[in-house]
């Protein structure tokens, strides 16, 4: 018998390849919406590394500080894009139906989120997540939502019964929650379930699903974080 070597399959990417594909997806993203992205970078990078460079000047080792700052100026630059990657996406996609959907399902870990479990003729909708904290119900539309959010809460109570719901609507005005604060409000909630129980409410209410919709496409952001480049 002979030993073949097993060749990468061509059409299979790297993790590496993966995160410069998502670097280049935000950049893109964040240059649509903030044109002056790159400008700003550069001149992050070079501030702090000229920076570096009259510190090691009056220290008598230049070339030491140019080398050591170097690297500084990237992760200032590589911050300040992820900051700004950020608020870009959520810009992106705010005002589009499923926008609420989108943001949820970009939760890494800890939440299940079926979207447009309703939905009105105008567009009101509302989408549910499963996660330890119980059930939410994140609505976004118009004025009728508040209606549509209450008729999908009595129907979740009697596919669960005695387990917390809490409800959301999505939006700029007062008493809703903006588009770009919803993550944050979802992992500030407590923890009312076990992990069993968690699974148990999953399943119960994947004989409710949801309805086949847009969902906005796009980059979205997962946690304020330099990355590892």
């Amino acid at each position: 018998m002979f030993n073949r070597k097993k060749g990468k399959d061509k059409g299979a990417s790297t993790p590496k390849e993966q995160r410069f594909k998502t670097i280049r997806e935000a950049y893109g993203v964040t240059k649509d919406v903030k044109p002056w992205i790159g400008a700003a970078l550069a001149g992050i990078f070079l501030l702090v590394w000229a920076i570096g460079i009259v510190v090691g000047l009056v220290l008598g080792h230049p070339v030491y500080a140019a080398f050591l700052t170097f690297p500084l100026g990237v992760l200032a630059s590589l911050f300040f894009f992820t900051r700004q990657a950020g608020s870009a996406a959520y810009s992106s996609i705010e005002g589009q139906i499923g926008a609420g959907a989108s943001v949820l399902m970009a939760i890494r870990k800890g939440w299940t989120t079926t979207p447009a479990v309703a939905v009105s003729r105008n567009q009101e909708m509302v989408h549910r997540s499963v996660g330890r904290a119980g059930i939410v119900l994140v609505g976004e539309g118009g004025p009728a939502v508040k209606t549509l959010l209450a008729d999908e809460r009595k129907k979740t109570e009697r596919f669960a019964p005695g387990v917390p719901i809490t409800e959301f609507i999505v939006g700029n005005n007062e008493g809703q929650v903006k588009l770009n604060k919803l993550q944050k409000k979802l992992s500030k909630l407590p923890k009312k379930l076990s992990a069993t129980q968690m699974r148990e409410v999953r399943n119960r209410l994947k004989a409710v699903g949801g309805l086949s919709m847009p969902i906005p496409k796009g980059p979205m952001p997962k946690g304020v974080k330099v990355p590892k480049r």
